[in-house]
């Protein structure tokens, strides 16, 4: 068989309730690394977060991560990049917003917070990957390739109409959760990367199977030639891309099923 390139998300999707990887996934995702495919986790999350689990699968996947602004090669080389200009950086964090939303940023190496919110923490329990607390004052706006705003989501929407308002032709605006607002520079996102990566491996779009559940999956999505979209998916995926197919849930390790089935593995 062909090579093909399979690329998930990870939380909503790979990942189970838990936010950790099933043995069967470890398993399921080893058995087709062996077979000669190719492996890619694609996520809101930072790189340095997403290598830990990487390294649990066991397999030579690619890494892009902070929803494509950073692609990593197996070996971890950072193969790709898009910051955004400092400028905006500064214009977003100077957005009015409430103090119960947290303002986060992605830089090359940390994740950095203007304040302390220990229940953030749980979600990275598996890699053990934490935040540092800095000021918006003190952060530096350099090498910086996503921000993002937790908060609750009435409360995001008058960040996000600001955002649009002060820079929205600059700016990739998404959300990987309903709570997580996440600002990119314009142009970045996983289905970009995602193409790019294809490019790099010689593997066309129709031999891509793309897996995922959130708003911030849509171009990664709609670019591949077999798109998977969890049961649990925020509804607009199964609207914007009717030629997607509804796979079962995350807590059921539904994508490694799925692969096993496609690829024949239990046969």
């Amino acid at each position: 068989m062909l090579p093909h390139l399979i690329v998930s998300d990870l939380d909503g999707t790979l990942l189970g309730a838990n936010h950790d990887l099933a043995e069967l996934t470890v398993e399921t995702l080893r058995r087709l690394a062996t077979d000669g495919h190719c492996i890619a986790l694609a996520s809101g999350r930072h790189h340095r977060d997403m290598i830990g689990f990487r390294d649990r699968l066991g397999v030579d996947a690619h890494i892009i991560s902070s929803n494509g602004a950073w692609t990593l090669d197996p070996s971890d080389r950072c193969v790709r990049s898009a910051h955004l200009a400092p400028e905006l950086v500064e214009a977003l964090i100077q957005l009015p917003r409430h103090p119960d939303v947290r303002l986060n940023m992605y830089r090359d190496e940390a994740w950095v917070i203007d304040d302390h919110a220990p229940g953030l923490l749980s979600l990275h329990e598996a890699t053990g990957f934490g935040y540092r607390v800095e000021g918006p004052g003190e952060m530096d706006v350099q090498g910086v390739g996503k921000v993002l705003y937790i908060g609750d989501p009435s409360l995001l929407a008058d960040i996000e109409a600001g955002a649009r308002e002060a820079a929205g032709e600059a700016l990739h605006i998404t959300y990987s959760m309903s709570h997580s607002l996440e600002i990119m520079a314009a142009g970045v996102n996983k289905g970009t990367a995602v193409s790019a990566l294809l490019d790099d491996l010689g593997i066309p779009a129709t031999r891509c199977l793309a897996f995922g559940d959130n708003l911030n999956d849509l171009e990664m999505l709609a670019l591949a030639g077999e798109a998977q979209v969890m049961a649990n998916a925020h509804p607009r995926l199964a609207e914007d891309l009717p030629e997607a197919r509804v796979i079962g849930h995350h807590a059921e390790a539904a994508v490694a099923q799925h692969l096993r089935q496609r690829f024949g593995l239990d046969g």
